[in-house]
């Protein structure tokens, strides 16, 4: 779905999770479609740098 990002990663070398990797050239990456508007970027640290918290109720 177009509200799911999709990152390769590989833990053991490192590959997309803090900077783009050179090993994974078919991986153009991400971009997530929300009401708030739109996010993209190749990295696991982007995507999860881009997940908006949920909205909790105050009034209780």
């Amino acid at each position: 779905p177009d509200t799911v990002a999709f990152v390769p990663i590989s833990g053991w070398n490192g590959d997309n999770m803090l900077e783009p990797s050179a090993n994974m050239p078919w991986f153009k990456g991400w971009k997530v479609t929300r009401k708030d508007g739109n996010a993209s970027g190749t990295t696991l640290l982007e995507a999860l740098d881009c997940i908006l918290p949920p909205t909790r109720p105050t009034d209780k």
